[in-house]
């Protein structure tokens, strides 16, 4: 029997939007359990049962339960699935743009957004990395990334060039686990946040006068 070529070409794109489904309810279902259990309390069946997939659909999208973890990460930092890195995305080149003063507070919008996305996943990662050489590496890899991502979001905010150690010091400051000590430990509100990065940022980056 000869096959219909043209019934091909319409059932490939259905299968491919079937599987990208599929993978995006997997990605949010790990997300919510890694959150929510850690990484001993998350078991790739959990996550299988959560995203009413089997267990193999799970293994055959991701492979390990590290590789998961880290498209779960790769996801809540940008803020969706499509392959358009940090660097690339409008709300990255907004840091760049307008008075000093416009910059600080999309700098402070960016960071408030992304952290409440990935802090409780880093902390993840962090607590898991110890017992795990892959994922002792993942970590390794994505502070590397993490760093890199700041710089070029203190030159953007800064419109001039900054010594390594001012960019060292905001990696640090405006970390997630700083996010995470002000919002849990002293109980700052997101907003509360926000204004203190603002005021950060144009401190350390001697802003104070550029309008």
């Amino acid at each position: 029997m000869i096959s219909d070529p043209g019934r091909r070409r319409y059932e490939s794109p259905l299968r491919a939007a079937h599987a990208e489904q599929t993978k995006a309810a997997v990605l949010a279902a790990a997300t919510r359990l890694f959150t929510e259990r850690g990484w001993n309390g998350t078991a790739m069946r959990d996550v299988a049962r959560a995203a009413h997939v089997s267990i193999e659909t799970v293994y055959a999208n991701f492979g390990s339960k590290a590789e998961l973890l880290k498209q779960v990460l790769d996801v809540a930092v940008v803020g969706d699935t499509a392959p358009v890195p940090l660097a690339d995305r409008d709300y990255f080149h907004r840091l760049g743009e307008g008075t000093a003063a416009e910059r600080a507070e999309a700098t402070a919008r960016f960071l408030a957004t992304m952290h409440q996305r990935t802090a409780y996943l880093w902390r993840v990662l962090n607590q898991a990395a110890g017992g795990d050489s892959q994922l002792s590496q993942l970590l390794a890899e994505s502070r590397v990334d993490e760093r890199e991502s700041v710089r070029q979001g203190v030159l953007a905010l800064a419109q001039r060039a900054v010594p390594d150690e001012d960019v060292d010091a905001l990696f640090a400051i405006l970390s997630t686990e700083v996010f995470l000590l002000l919002t849990e430990a002293r109980g700052w509100t997101v907003p509360q946040y926000q204004a203190w990065v603002v005021r950060t940022v144009r401190t350390l980056l001697n802003l104070e006068g550029d309008e």
